[in-house]
């Protein structure tokens, strides 16, 4: 069985560093082509994963995201 180096994984088995500040910087938005009308617009993201910050195991959890968009809207790939 090859090792994990041989098989372009360098990621696992080491130490994840995580942000822990707002970046909102982070994300990218574009002008609503359809102001005039309310619609929902909606992310979901249902294999979300971060760290418990008392024991440092790992949580899962799904996140959605609804939202009737304005002037500007999120782009999608950004909030990812």
């Amino acid at each position: 069985m090859p090792g994990r180096e041989s098989e372009g994984l360098k990621g696992l088995g080491r130490k994840t560093e995580y942000k822990s500040d707002y970046a909102p910087e982070v994300l990218e938005s574009f002008v609503n082509k359809h102001q005039e009308n309310d619609y929902w617009v909606r992310f979901n993201c249902p294999e979300f994963t971060s760290l418990c910050p008392i024991t440092g195991q790992p949580d899962f959890a799904e996140i959605r995201i609804e939202y009737i968009p304005d002037v500007r809207m999120v782009e999608s790939k950004s909030l990812k």
